[in-house]
This record gives C-alpha cells, structure tokens and sequence, in this order.
C-alpha cells in the first residue's frame, strides 16, 4: 500500500481500535464510537504504509453528535493530528457515482492483524436506512468480514476514490453485512468536507463562504433557527425539512450543500446566515446583573421518552451555545450536570449566575432543583446556585414576554411586593382566579399546591403576566377540601420568609432557604425543602429563536 492509497489509518483510543482516513495534511476522519473513550485515554493515530508515522496524538475537533447507542446518528469524528504528514490526502468520488453493485473496499485492523486488511462489500441500492446508512453486504461468503477494527474505514471504489465511512460492523461471525455512512451523510456531521468532493454540485467560493460563515456563527454563539434557515433557503417548492430535522446549524447547512440539488439554495442560506450575523443586537431594556446558564428541554417528537436539550450560557445580551442533543428523557440529568459545568466557562469572573431550567409544561414540577452537581459534588443544584424554572409555551409566546416586560418595569418603582395566596379549599374558578391576579397586579403568587394538582387554577397563573410563582413540589394534592394542611403551612411560612424581598432577588433568598431545609436537623420535614420558583424575567434572557420543528415533533 503505498503512493495513492497510504492515507490509510489506524485509529487508537485505549483499547479500542479502528481505522481513519486523511483528508488533509493534518486532519483524519473516522467514526465517533472509536473515539468514545477520549476523555480517558489518549488518541493516536498510525498509518501502516510509513512506519515512521506512528502514534501520532490526536485531537477530536468535530464530532456529529452521536450518543452512545448503535443506531443514533452521528457516528463521525474528525481528528487533527498534533502535526502534519507527508502524505497525500484520500480523494472523493464525485456525488451521484452510483456505488451500487459497485465492488467497494475498506481497509481495516481486525483483532491480530496491526497491519490490516481488505474486505470485499457493495452497498445495496434502495434507499438509506433512516436516511443515514447504506447497507454493505459482501460480495462473496468467503475473504475478510467487516469486524472490530474495520469501523471509521473507507469505502472506496476500484479507483481508490472514496464513497463513504464503514460505521457499523456485523455482529456475528457468520453475518457478512455492515453499514456505511455516505459520503452526501458524512457531510451533515462536517460540512467543510464539501470543499473536498469534486464537482459537488456548487461552485467552490459559495461552499467556502458559506463553510466560513457556519465556522463564524459558532464562534460567536448566534442563536437562529438552523430548520427556518433551511425552509427560507430551499423555498416553497424545496425539498421538505428531513423528518429527524437538524441537530445544529452545520447540519443544516451540511445538508444543503449535500443533498439540495441546485445552487441557489447554498447561496440564500449564506446570504441569509450573513444577515443575522451582521444585524445590530436587539436594543433590550436594563436587566439585574444576572448571568443566565440556561437549560431548555422540549419534546422531540422522536418518541414518547425521546427530548431534546440544550444547554447555553448568555453573556453580554447573546446566548452561547454549549450543546444540544436528542436523549431519552432517563440520561437528561446527567448531561445537564456535565453541560452545565462548562457553560460556566463561558460567564464573566464576577458573573452572578443563574440556572434557569425552560421546561415543558407538564415537566415544571421536577425536582430539579434537588440535581446533584455532579458526579463528586452531591450538592443540589438548588443549593449550590440561584435556580429557577419557565414555562416554555410562556417562554416563547411573544405577547406574554412584552407583558412581562412591563410588569417588570413598573416592579422597579414599588417596594416589594406582598404575595397573593392560592389556597386549598377555595371556590374559585380558574376564570376568576385570573381575573383576580389581574385586578390585583399581581407580581407574587403563591400557591399550596403542586401543578398537577388542579392544573386549571394553575395555568390561569402561567396564562397571566405574574412575573414569580412559587408553590411546594410535595404539597397538598387534593386541594378541594376545607381547612388547614400542608399547603396552608406552607403558604405561611413562604410568606415570612419572601416578605420584604426584591423580586430580583428572589432566585437568591429561595436558594437561602433551600440551604436553610437541607441544613435543618431534619430536611425532609422542613417546609422549604420541595418549594419551586418560577421567576420569569425576559429582559435577563435573549429573545427565543423562531421555532420551526420538523414534521415529527
């Protein structure tokens, strides 16, 4: 293997081993999964046709979001090398080369052989399965299988041109089958790549204006709906938005660019890319000096149990995006300890922040207030740091913002204001409860019992321009009685001890008395330890991106 064929690589992680290929004097690409365990143990990568390069470090600079499972997408990694080598680069096949009933060879390290071998595949024509993969099957029942060491390796064509990435390796010892992520797929996860395939459809100073404008976006964390983006650049008459939508705005615009026929689509999703990021910030009235880290959660349409999250930190009236991922609802709160530790990279040293959580409606009760920091810091979230909750339909709904806004505003001109109290037992209807907190002006509302306990009152609350609620997690939930109980308590002891309080500064007297109930000879029966603060100031947060869900959602 030498001369057109020595970019092949090998890729190691500690003990997991699988294959690369070089697309750039210094930049090799090869399958998320064999890269999985980077935060533990070094990469290096060697390429078998020159011993003298071997275990070159390694530095994953890309990754396309793949999550852990065998079938989440994503599976693709771009790893720069620590320094450049004297090789020439793999080359692409033009997009549109039918590779079916094609002979492809891939070039992989199965266990006992670090000098690799070649496996026989075709990919099967039809469609891709979930429009990421084509499936390989091999050309004969006898010669090399795609086992362990084959994944993140080449698919090529006689020629030596490539075609796509072996990502999934058959199972059994007798199943000669695999999976490929095609190059036009590959190149939603990079879309730089575009600039490697020759003849891909649009002229090469369009690929790189709008490659640099994703790569600017990035680095100034511009908040913009990457689906609207793709609706407003492939048009009325356009491809439809993909089911499984887009994950970040590279994978719009990688999808463009790879998989929209036509060149005007690149342009106008460039064009319109330029003018958000060169449009003069929104003029946003005088916040409090918090630092939000905001963490948003919403259905993904994937599935019952499947959420999108995304954590971001804002700073200077911009949101900086830290990470967004599709997640069955169970591994939710372990990303947000990890995510949210980094987004306080992105504050200023004398921020004073503050986790506000964005959640569905029907998620406002959880306890995330009571989230571990971390792995080894069992310290509630709630505890360690101001934390609030926000109704995500009244997040985003433009009318309830500018009526806030304004309550805010008057807020800064009154002392602090008293609490409006919704007890058990009352006759009140949801219609007159709102009537009431209008009337009244309310700006504090406290109430005995938990949403889902009379959803109703509850939502005439969230429906109204009341800035704060507050209300204990675990309180009554059978709130259609007479007399006294647990929300009563706890109604009065909220009002001793938010009397006199900015509303400002709420997100911090609450953190004080989540302290106070854990440090209480006993936590669980101190009638701070459930309460939830819904605080809800727009002028603190940037204004929510349109959006725009793929049909699923």
């Amino acid at each position: 293997m030498t001369g057109g064929t020595a970019w092949h690589a090998r890729v190691e992680c500690g003990s997991e081993v699988g294959a690369g290929f070089l697309v750039s004097g210094r930049h090799v690409l090869t399958c998320a999964h064999v890269v999985r365990r980077r935060e533990l143990a070094p990469v290096a990568v060697s390429f078998p046709a020159d011993r003298e390069l071997t275990g070159i470090p390694a530095t994953v600079i890309v990754h396309g979001g793949w999550r852990g499972g065998p079938t989440d997408p994503g599976d693709l990694a771009v790893l720069e090398l620590d320094r450049e080598v004297p090789l020439e680069p793999a080359e692409f096949a033009a997009p549109g080369e039918d590779q079916a009933t094609t002979e492809l060879i891939a070039y992989g390290f199965p266990k006992g052989y670090d000098e690799g071998m070649l496996a026989s595949y075709r990919a099967l024509p039809g469609p891709l399965i979930s429009d990421e993969w084509a499936q390989l099957e091999a050309l004969t029942a006898h010669g090399q299988p795609l086992a362990p060491g084959f994944s993140g390796a080449a698919a090529t064509r006689a020629d030596g041109r490539v075609v796509g990435m072996v990502s999934t390796v058959a199972g059994g010892r007798d199943i000669r089958v695999g999976r490929m992520l095609p190059t036009q797929v590959m190149v939603r996860y990079w879309p730089q790549l575009c600039e490697l395939i020759p003849a891909s459809g649009h002229p090469p100073e369009a690929v790189r204006r709008l490659n640099a404008l994703v790569r600017r976006a990035a680095a100034e964390g511009l908040n913009c709906s990457p689906h609207r983006l793709y609706v407003d650049a492939v048009g009325p008459f356009g491809p439809p938005l993909p089911e499984q939508g887009f994950a970040s705005l590279g994978a719009a615009a990688g999808y463009v660019m790879g998989e929209v026929p036509g060149t005007e689509a690149v342009t106008r999703f460039a064009d319109r890319l330029r003018e958000l990021l060169d449009a003069p910030p929104a003029p946003r009235a005088v916040a409090p000096g918090w630092s939000p880290i905001l963490v948003e959660i919403e259905h993904s349409g994937a599935g019952a149990d499947q959420v999108t999250v995304e954590v971001s930190a804002c700073r200077d009236g911009h949101r900086r995006r830290v990470d967004s991922r599709r997640m069955p609802r169970a591994a939710v709160r372990e990303f947000v300890q990890l995510r949210v530790d980094a987004a306080f990279d992105h504050l200023a040293p004398d921020a004073q922040e503050l986790l506000a959580f964005v959640l569905p409606r029907e998620w406002l009760n959880e306890p995330v207030a009571h989230w571990e920091c971390g792995p080894e810091d069992r310290t509630p979230l709630g505890s360690a740091h101001p934390l609030v909750v926000m109704d995500r339909s009244r997040y985003r709904s433009g009318r309830l913002r500018h009526q806030l806004t304004k309550k805010w505003q008057q807020l800064e001109a009154r002392t602090a204001p008293p609490l409006h109290r919704v007890d058990c037992g009352g006759r009140e209807r949801p219609a007159g409860l709102r009537k009431r907190l209008r009337d009244e002006g309310a700006a504090l509302a406290g109430f005995s019992y938990p949403p889902g306990a009379a959803r109703p009152h509850f939502e005439a609350g969230l429906n109204t321009p009341v800035p704060v609620l507050l209300w204990p997690r675990t309180g009554c939930t059978a709130p259609e009685h007479d007399g006294p109980c647990a929300g009563t308590a706890f109604l009065d002891e909220l009002a001793d001890g938010v009397t006199g309080v900015p509303p400002v500064e709420l997100p911090r007297r609450v953190m004080e008395l989540r302290e106070t109930a854990e440090a209480d000879d006993d936590p669980d029966g101190h009638w701070a330890k459930d309460v939830q603060l819904l605080w809800d100031d727009p002028r603190c947060f940037p204004r929510p991106a349109a959006s725009l869900h793929s049909p699923v959602r």
